[in-house]
């Protein structure tokens, strides 16, 4: 009985423990469940400085302030980066909370709220005929806020419904045509104001599919026709097909959305970033949220603003002047056309056949059509079944068709009324075909006739001019100079009259110098340069200075000295070391400059620098000893010893892309680039130049900036010197003060040319191929 009666209690025992755990377990879940960190229930809200996190700790959900603003936001970031710069969506955007007293909650009524101190509603889910009490809202790893009803599962509202200036995978994109309504991104009003700003992107339907962005409802930028792989408008773009872009579209319905996801994993994010001046932005993070690449850009060339030349314009960046007329147009108001406006387009010069009276017609002279290869065609395209063939016969028959195109996936596109927004790509594109006059069909062999006969005479008249110029200066005897170094250098100061007037310059005492550098002790030795070492050295006023002395091996005679003292002495600038003067005595050519006791400029800037000697009849110099530092010399400079100002702009180009990409030119030994200008020079044939932007400057804000400096730096380094623009030219571009940039041409790729020429072992027997001896600099890390 008393074993029975144990057994009974260990029984109880056990229920009782199993209970205990059951409602253990119950309470640990509905605790959880009520205060999930990814939630925002009935009972729990939050308040500034509070804030939930995605499941996966990859989105954040809260409160914060732009810069130089005191105003309060709710919106959803990249966990672990800026607000500003992560931001993906901001809630009460047109009404920011005036102080930290604000909320984000579930209202009564079951919406998504924000309110401020005073219970007022700053922005709302908004959504009709929810049940009260019934609601919660959870932030995805998406970056979705998603409001769900409770008892069902059912989604009731999400954020993505309601996109601010970023377009994320899995949002769509898109319009409904029976009820009107739009999924756009809205661009912020500035970089640090939130609010609907004046530009916004979504699709268009009209005929053909396409992505715009509108600026105050007017086109901006235009992608070009989707079919059904990439938008045949972003030449050289990855395949947006490839990318994870999906159309999803019920015609019967009049639904049309648009949407990627992502197939490469999780370990980055790829999203789309529309800024405060409407341009859109590819942008890859890696590791969610820790840093960004700009890897695409609507504004990688000026062509790309909708409609910039006009109507039957043409819009080609690789070329000085983009803009021009079609095949058989010319402008509309050429006095505009010629200062760069180009918004007023072209008109037709010659009447089409189809247009004309009975009367006026020529017989067997049809029009016909120019095929235009890799365009981005007009907008406003017409689209139908048609087949190839078909298609160019039923335009040429139609005297309203006055262009056609074909895509195997798109069909038929044709065109009536007005040709707009079109483009020339390098590469990519489709093929147009333009309808002309019978006449303008046959004027092209004329004009390439024409071209080349115009080519031959001025050719022939340059070369006989020259001819006679140069035996005019060799009768005069220019460029000799004689007679003692002093002399010379009173003499040239008094009767220079062409050139301008050299300040005076005061002429050192050689044992003044001497004495100075402690007879040009090697402890005072500040550096060596190309044509010999710099010294430091103190004068007897106190004053410290810098001796540069011309070394008697360094090949610089006296004339090219002279003309080094006039050229710098001319250079008198704050941010420039200033000479003090000279120094001609017996055998020695000493220069006196200036003393920095913080270094000079370059080096902090990769070693850059080189002697820049001239004649003083020249404007470029031919020169026995090239000095230089390896990837900063031209190529006319390297290989003959040829320098003139334009060698001084490749070095500038060289630098400035260095800046922008954080890289040395001769940085690439190991790489399938030979140095950064051919990188540079490769990402820009492909669209792509931001890829080679340096992270410390990657800022969409200054994108623009950042594209012309590239721009200008591969105009800087085209390896012809005449296709180089001067360096006031340089300065211009700059500053924007030139708004439209010519195309650069292919740039140098001499680097390891230069490095195998300079390593290689003399080899008895063999011919020079240069008369140059060189002299260059090594880099060394830092």
């Amino acid at each position: 009985m008393k074993e029975f009666i144990n057994s009974i209690v260990f029984l109880g025992n056990v229920l009782l423990t199993r209970c205990l755990i059951l409602s253990l377990s119950k309470f640990h879940a509905d605790f959880w469940f009520g205060f999930s960190a990814d939630t925002i229930t009935p009972s729990k809200s939050i308040k500034y400085p509070e804030a939930i996190i995605s499941n996966g700790s990859k989105f954040q959900l809260g409160f914060f302030s732009p810069a130089n603003s005191t105003d309060l936001y709710v919106g959803i970031w990249y966990k672990g980066i800026d607000p500003v710069k992560g931001a993906i969506w901001v809630a009460n955007r047109e009404k920011p909370l005036k102080d930290s007293s604000g909320t984000m909650m579930i209202s009564k009524d079951g919406n998504l709220v924000v309110v401020n101190r005073q219970n007022e509603v700053l922005w709302s889910s908004n959504v009709e005929k929810l049940t009260s009490n019934n609601t919660i809202v959870e932030l995805w790893d998406s970056g979705n806020l998603v409001l769900l009803d409770k008892t069902t599962g059912v989604n009731m509202w999400e954020s993505f419904q309601q996109p601010s200036n970023v377009f994320m995978p899995t949002m769509k994109l898109g319009v409904d045509l029976r009820t009107g309504e739009k999924i756009q991104m809205i661009s912020w009003k500035s970089p640090s104001d939130p609010s609907v700003g004046n530009f916004s992107f979504g699709i268009e339907t009209f005929n053909v599919l396409q992505f715009f962005v509108w600026k105050n409802s007017q086109p901006y930028w235009r992608s070009g026709p989707w079919n059904g792989r990439l938008f045949v408008g972003v030449p050289l773009r990855r395949s947006f097909y490839l990318d994870g872009f999906r159309l999803e579209a019920d015609e019967r319905e009049g639904t049309f959305y648009f949407s990627y996801s992502l197939g490469g994993g999780e370990s980055y994010l790829l999203d789309y970033f529309m800024d405060s001046e409407g341009i859109l932005l590819e942008r890859i993070w890696n590791g969610y949220g820790k840093d960004c690449n700009i890897t695409w850009s609507t504004a990688q060339n000026e062509c790309n603003v909708y409609g910039k030349c006009g109507p039957f314009g043409s819009c080609d960046s690789q070329k000085p002047t983009i803009c021009s007329c079609l095949r058989g147009f010319e402008p509309k108001n050429a006095e505009e056309w010629n200062r760069g406006i180009w918004t007023s387009g072209c008109i037709r010069t010659t009447t089409l056949q189809c247009n004309r009276t009975n009367s006026s017609r020529e017989v067997d002279k049809e029009d016909g059509f120019l095929k235009l290869e890799m365009m981005k065609v007009p907008d406003f395209a017409q689209q139908s079944s048609y087949t190839e063939d078909e298609c160019r016969n039923w335009c040429l028959n139609s005297c309203s068709c006055i262009a056609y195109a074909y895509d195997v996936n798109i069909g038929c596109m044709s065109w009536n009324g007005t040709l707009i927004d079109i483009q020339k790509f390098p590469s990519g594109g489709m093929d147009l075909y333009n309808r002309l006059a019978y006449s303008e069909l046959d004027r092209k062999k004329d004009l390439k006739l024409i071209i080349i006969i115009t080519v031959i005479i001025g050719t022939i008249i340059f070369c006989i001019c020259t001819l006679f110029i140069r035996r005019w200066m060799v009768a005069q005897g220019k460029g000799t100079w004689k007679g003692k170094s002093e002399e010379m250098l009173f003499d040239r100061r008094k009767t220079s009259t062409t050139e301008v007037k050299l300040q005076e310059l005061p002429l050192f005492k050689f044992e003044e110098l001497a004495t100075a550098t402690k007879n040009f002790n090697l402890t005072n030795q500040l550096g060596q340069g190309g044509f010999g070492p710099v010294y430091r050295g103190t004068l007897e006023t106190g004053q410290e200075i810098a001796v540069k002395r011309l070394s008697s091996a360094s090949g610089q005679g006296l004339e090219e000295f002279m003309n080094e003292v006039f050229v710098i002495s001319k250079l008198q600038h704050r941010n420039l070391v200033r000479l003090l003067g000279c120094c001609v005595e017996r055998e020695e050519k000493i220069l006196v400059y200036e003393f920095m006791p913080n270094k000079s400029l370059d080096t902090y800037l990769f070693d850059f620098g080189m002697a820049r000697i001239f004649r003083g009849n020249e404007d470029e110099a031919n020169t026995r000893r090239v000095v230089g530092t390896y990837g900063y010399m031209s190529p006319e400079y390297a290989m003959v010893g040829l320098f003139s100002e334009k060698s001084d702009v490749f070095s500038y180009g060289v630098l400035l892309l260095e800046i922008v990409s954080g890289r040395r030119n001769t940085s690439f030994g190991n790489e399938d680039t030979s140095s950064l200008l051919e990188y540079a020079w490769k990402l820009w044939n492909e669209e792509n130049v931001l890829a080679m932007v340096d992270k410390v400057v990657c800022d969409p804000c200054h994108c623009r900036e950042i594209l012309r400096c590239i721009h200008v730096g591969l105009l800087c380094v085209q390896e012809m010197a005449k296709d180089r623009p001067t360096m006031s030219i340089v300065i211009s571009m700059l500053n924007s003060e030139i708004v439209d940039l010519p195309s650069p041409k292919q740039p140098a790729f001499i680097l390891k040319q230069i490095a195998t020429d300079a390593t290689s072992p003399s080899q008895h027997g063999q011919q020079r191929c240069s008369i140059n001896n060189v002299t260059v600099t090594i880099l060394q890390g830092r």
